[in-house]
């Protein structure tokens, strides 16, 4: 009984680590654009559509006797197409994420300590990189502390800022923007590539995947809305309007608008969330190119985890430019799981422990929602 509870919070830290990342940076400063009253709506429904996502994983997952991960499964039940396309779709999606994570740590270090953003990117790309070599287990001991300190973090900030929130600013709405905050949102509820990792970490206790999918995915919506209302209320709409592209990162922009414990919080509430993030993503990149490609395990890994780090030495881009295009982008990658979904209903190769009702209807309005994301591309 211990053991399952042990199990069961070592999978579900797993997912909010992989879910609460860069992506939840970007949030107060795209949600200002629309809308505080907006950006609710938009976080709690597309929450909600990410646990329905992963849902539609785990059960993909378990009607399947081999273990692959997501390309592997896709390419199972939808053949060779839908696995390049899902290869090429989290390539793409996991390499933004990566770069994302990069430029966010540097900035967010460099805040709390001084000094140079580059050299602290490139301290915890060492770091987070040997982690993610040692594979499961030290992945797995690293996000349940990783996540503990996360959700201690965002609970202190939400108890220490209170009386400095101004409800004025929370209570905006700006219909032209209505879909800016769209991507960002998509991206940051992104962890649909956890659950292969997840069922590993059950270790044949698959009754549990469910319950952990659910409490995982409910506990970002909650992280989320904390995390937007204290930063937006605090710092304003207009303030982050002045700020420079790279200073809109949520902790950034709140050191320059307050001080002392509660600056300190907010930045390594953010450090931890990157962290845990980088290692569920880097590590699933990795399995995915040796388990569903045939890579040796050195040249996976280093295929992984080196392009990132290329682009973010070349200094292409910038952070909240990557989490938007990363966002929209992943509605294709999303769309595939729909897909899949459907056909591994119908081939599954043994009875899942749990079973989703309304395939088509609930299918239909996941691909509908991940559409919506790729004309906010277009239009922003």
């Amino acid at each position: 009984m211990v053991t399952n509870k042990i199990k069961l919070w070592m999978a579900t830290a797993t997912l909010i680590g992989t879910t609460v990342g860069a992506g939840i940076l970007a949030l107060p400063y795209v949600i200002s654009r629309s809308g505080f009253l907006i950006g609710l709506v938009e976080i709690i429904v597309l929450g909600l559509a990410s646990i329905l996502l992963n849902l539609f994983v785990g059960e993909i997952i378990l009607r399947t006797k081999k273990n692959y991960q997501l390309s592997g499964y896709v390419g199972k039940y939808l053949g060779p197409w839908g696995k390049h396309l899902m290869a090429f779709s989290l390539v793409v999606g996991i390499y933004g994420a990566l770069i994302a994570y990069l430029i966010g740590e540097g900035e967010v270090l460099k805040t709390v300590f001084g000094g140079n953003s580059f050299f602290y990117s490139l301290l915890f790309f060492a770091f987070a990189a040997g982690i993610v070599f040692f594979g499961i287990r030290a992945l797995g001991k690293a996000e349940i502390i990783m996540t503990s300190l996360m959700v201690a973090a965002v609970l202190l900030l939400g108890i220490f800022s209170f009386e400095k929130i101004e409800i004025g600013n929370l209570s905006t709405v700006n219909f032209p923007f209505l879909l800016f905050p769209y991507g960002a949102i998509l991206f940051a509820f992104m962890s649909a590539t956890a659950i292969p990792e997840m069922k590993e970490e059950l270790q044949g206790r698959n009754k549990l995947l469910k319950k952990a999918i659910i409490f995982g995915g409910l506990a970002p919506i909650i992280i989320y809305l904390v995390f937007s209302a204290v930063i937006l209320g605090m710092v304003g709409p207009e303030n982050f309007s002045l700020l420079q592209e790279n200073q809109r990162i949520a902790t950034v922009a709140l050191e320059l608008f307050s001080s002392g414990i509660l600056s300190v919080m907010i930045n390594l509430f953010a450090a931890f969330s990157m962290g845990t993030a980088f290692l569920a993503l880097g590590y699933a990149l990795w399995m995915m190119l040796h388990l569903d490609y045939g890579i040796k395990k050195v040249p996976a890994y280093i295929i992984a985890l080196l392009p990132p780090l290329l682009v973010f030495f070349l200094n292409l881009t910038n952070f909240i430019s990557v989490i938007n295009f990363i966002g929209a982008f992943i509605g294709l990658f999303n769309i595939l799981i729909v897909l899949t979904f459907w056909q591994a209903k119908k081939k599954g190769e043994r009875k899942p422990e749990y079973q989703l009702k309304g395939r088509f209807f609930f299918g239909v309005m996941l691909i509908l929602l991940f559409l919506i994301g790729a004309a906010a591309l277009i239009l922003y």
